[in-house]
């Protein structure tokens, strides 16, 4: 089996996109050089990346390694890349992975207008690749409608009819997740409720507690684990939460180690989602993983990835689906009817949501990207 030389070029070296790389490099058969920056100033690192990895490239070790393929990920432009980099890699194959895109990624700050010239760059970028991979075929959609709309608006030149060729050249690559040993059986009494999710708007924590608001007004018996990372601008919900179910919480706030954020995430009986924005949900598939039956709601991508697993694990007859609506109060009734068959959700008894979750897992995803970059290389 060919052992290629990838180069990989992460603007935003950090967070979800540095766990994203490590894990599969981890578990590759490729052999990585990663040139990343780190994950600070996104706007800036989409301007100025480029320039500065072509010119790292230029300069030792790296200006005589000889390389099989470029990989990049959304956050570089590649298209400027290429034409700036040194000769030997403008003749590279060159995959793209989106984690997010321009046109549809959440506008934070109490302006909230879009800056579409960074859109634009995702565009560029996808023209100048000989592949491109979305983490969803949810996203992949989300994003050739968007682009189309965009370019459709343009005076002239649009070049709309480009996005026929992105389409035809884009797949789906799940991210994965890291493998969690077996579920020891959970210790009896109320339904352990886990936030794995970060500490920010577009995740919607204030259904969260509302949620969980009206089954304590309810008598409806809990406990919480709210994990996450947190930040300076995070949701104020969180300040008030903390005070208001101080007597439910088994844990509050971000894990001090990797190990301790799978530790605590098995102890969870589910796993609630309840956001406005999720390209794939990585937080819900590693409480899945973990054994963790997910409560999420029945929008953005957790159809598709739900639907992946549905048809390996026998569901409680009460629970009917692991998807609820789109308002707090479906929430509440899905959470309930889970609180009532707890003993079937707790391993050994509960369906093997682990097993479920195996092509989601690093030794398959890393197999698949691994075929990927193979086949595009001939």
């Amino acid at each position: 089996m060919d052992r290629l030389k990838i180069l990989a070029l992460e603007p935003y070296y950090g967070g979800s996109h540095q766990a994203f790389l490590d894990g599969w490099i981890s578990h590759s058969d490729h052999e990585f050089t990663v040139l990343g920056l780190p994950a600070y100033k996104w706007k800036w690192r989409m301007r100025h990346a480029a320039v500065t990895f072509s010119q790292r490239l230029r300069e030792s070790p790296h200006c005589d390694t000889v390389f099989d393929a470029v990989w990049c990920s959304d956050m570089l432009n590649l298209a400027e890349f290429i034409g700036l980099a040194p000769p030997a890699i403008q003749s590279l194959p060159r995959v793209a992975y989106f984690h997010e895109n321009q046109f549809t990624y959440p506008v934070q700050g109490e302006k909230k207008q879009r800056d579409w010239h960074f859109g634009y760059t995702n565009f560029t970028t996808c023209l100048a690749a000989d592949r491109l991979w979305f983490n969803s075929e949810y996203h992949r959609q989300d994003f050739l409608k968007a682009l189309r709309t965009y370019l459709a608006r343009m005076p002239d030149y649009s070049s709309v009819e480009q996005v026929d060729s992105i389409e035809t050249k884009s797949i789906v690559q799940y991210p994965g997740v890291e493998p969690f040993p077996s579920v020891p059986t959970r210790d009896a009494g109320p339904m352990r409720v886990c936030w794995n999710a970060r500490w920010e708007h577009d995740k919607n924590p204030e259904d969260f507690f509302a949620a969980l608001r009206k089954l304590k007004q309810q008598q409806i018996a809990f406990q919480l684990i709210v994990l996450g990372e947190s930040f300076r601008n995070s949701p104020d919900v969180f300040a008030t939460a903390e005070k208001e179910f101080h007597d439910e919480t088994l844990h509050w706030g971000f894990a001090e180690s990797k190990a301790e954020y799978r530790r605590l995430l098995a102890m969870a009986d589910v796993v609630v989602s309840t956001a406005n924005h999720e390209f794939f949900g990585i937080a819900m598939v590693e409480g899945m993983a973990a054994g963790v039956t997910p409560v999420s709601p029945d929008r953005l991508a957790y159809p598709e990835v739900i639907a992946s697993i549905s048809n390996q694990i026998d569901l409680p007859a009460e629970l009917s689906s692991l998807l609820y609506g789109q308002t707090v109060d479906d929430l509440v009734e899905q959470l309930k009817l889970a609180s009532t068959v707890l003993d079937e959700l707790r391993p050994p008894q509960g369906s093997s949501l682990q097993d479920a979750t195996k092509h989601f897992h690093w030794p398959s995803r890393a197999e698949s990207m691994d075929a990927g970059l193979r086949s595009l290389t001939g």
